[in-house]
């Protein structure tokens, strides 16, 4: 398997020409991110000398949908129905001894200073600081041993210290519980897995499924976990690193602004804080940091919404065939579907269905199964040709939506959507979409002459 591990990921990318080696010095600030915001969507990139730290940085490792379905063994169009299967059945990881986890060659729990031991980026100008930006967040539930994961931005606010922007999500919600109960909450931050794990961490589940189950389906064996030295949590065995701690009760500091998805900054306000207890790490580690706003970032959280919103959709339109989480909608403001239309009404039934699988759903475009959803010139062109205002336009006003996007008031405005499907009963030459008989059939090689020239006899010569 290609993505078995983060190590053996990046040696397919450097096997097929996708990772980018920075061997000149660079700075944590800014420089680093610069460089990878360059190559985004078009190389990894491995950074071997970040100031004077002995810790590469790599950042990239899937900044294309083409990526992320070979890390998967399959196409991008098969991607979405192979996640929805891993979501309905995941598959239990499999506990392993230290021994056997590379995760615990290395162990620290005492004198922890975070910034002396790894090399962690500032992104963006108006950042607040260092931001740890692709650690998965792993908490257990202590009632039913199920374990969460997800992603947060971690603040380096001080030796051992982090302040962490929690959602009100499934981590969320155990915070409270613990925080209610006057004790902590234990956590984990494993930091450099493999791109199947870090997918699968962004899965839309219900409340107590484990997302590294997710991970093993996705594979298709089990994923090897190690527990923790501290803390009651167990990590990808296999990670680079893994920080060990507690969410403190009653405790929050100033976190923010930081540099978000929609390319705005989320603001400064007091947040939960992270009390690190122990550090784990391979032999040589590599630190991983994600780009925000960039299109591994965007891509990340877009891929798995689209399979939930699949589902979602598919409880109304059985004859869905794709969606598609746009990169110019942030992979989470806009929706593109696509239908078999077998009823007038299902494109708008498909609009509702969207808007009601995510709060942050703000424009949803349903086309025809001919269109192709993931080239945005062709769904520009459904919308030119395909829609009607007067008809074809759902607005729908004071709906909660993103709060980190600033039109909003507060997180409340409207939504549109766009039915751009073909009446069921149009003349059928009216909209029939022109073609070249044999145009797809044409192999250009067999036909381009790259050595030959203009005949001479219709070249300018001198005048006579």
């Amino acid at each position: 398997m290609k993505a078995k591990t983060f190590r053996t990921w990046l040696e397919h990318l450097q096997s097929v020409g996708r990772l980018a080696v920075i061997d000149k010095k660079v700075s944590l600030e800014f420089e680093l991110a610069a460089i990878a915001k360059k190559l985004d969507g078009k190389k990894s990139t491995y950074f071997t000398q970040v100031e004077d730290y002995a810790v590469p940085v790599v950042s990239g490792i899937c900044s294309t949908r083409v990526d992320f379905a070979e890390a998967l063994e399959t196409d991008q169009y098969e991607m979405i129905p192979k996640f929805i299967k891993a979501v309905t059945s995941p598959l239990p990881c499999r506990l392993v001894e230290d021994e056997e986890a590379p995760v615990k060659e290395n162990i620290i729990k005492d004198n922890i200073d975070l910034m002396k031991m790894f090399p962690i980026p500032v992104h963006h100008e108006k950042d607040s600081g260092n931001y740890i930006t692709a650690g998965l967040f792993i908490v257990r539930d202590p009632v039913t041993r199920k374990q969460n994961v997800s992603i947060h931005r971690l603040q380096v606010s001080g030796k051992d210290k982090l302040g962490a922007l929690i959602l009100p999500r499934h981590t969320f919600h155990l915070y409270k519980q613990a925080e209610e109960a006057g004790r902590p909450l234990e956590c984990a931050i494993a930091i450099g897995v493999d791109p199947v794990t870090l997918l699968a961490s962004q899965a839309s589940t219900p409340f107590g499924v484990d997302e590294l189950e997710i991970a093993g389906a996705l594979r298709n064996e089990p994923l090897e976990v190690v527990r923790c030295e501290t803390v009651d949590i167990d990590v990808p065995a296999y990670a680079e690193i893994v920080l060990e701690g507690k969410i403190l009760p009653h405790v929050r500091e100033p976190e923010g602004p930081f540099g978000e998805f929609p390319k705005y900054y989320g603001p400064r306000s007091d947040k939960e804080v992270v009390q690190i207890t122990a550090v784990t790490h391979r032999n040589n580690p590599i630190f991983y940091t994600i780009v925000p706003a960039g299109y591994e970032h965007l891509l990340l959280g877009g891929i798995p919404r689209e399979a939930s919103l699949f589902q979602t959709i598919r409880q109304t339109v059985p004859t869905v065939k794709a969606v598609h989480m746009s990169p110019g909608g942030t992979c989470r403001y806009h929706a593109i579907v696509s239908i078999k239309k077998r009823n007038e009404g299902e494109a708008k039934n498909a609009i509702f269905a969207a808007f009601a699988n995510s709060f942050d759903i703000k424009h949803v475009v349903v086309v025809d199964e001919e269109v192709d959803i993931f080239n945005m010139e062709e769904v520009e062109w459904a919308i030119a040709t395909r829609f009607q205002a007067e008809k074809d336009l759902i607005v729908v006003h004071g709906a909660q939506g993103s709060k980190l996007d600033p039109s909003t008031n507060n997180g409340v405005g409207s939504k549109m959507g766009f039915d751009c499907t073909v009446p069921l009963n149009s003349e059928p030459m009216k909209y029939l979409r022109i073609q070249i008989p044999g145009y797809d059939q044409i192999n250009l090689e067999e036909y381009i002459n790259s050595e030959a020239s203009i005949q001479s006899v219709h070249l300018e010569g001198e005048k006579r």
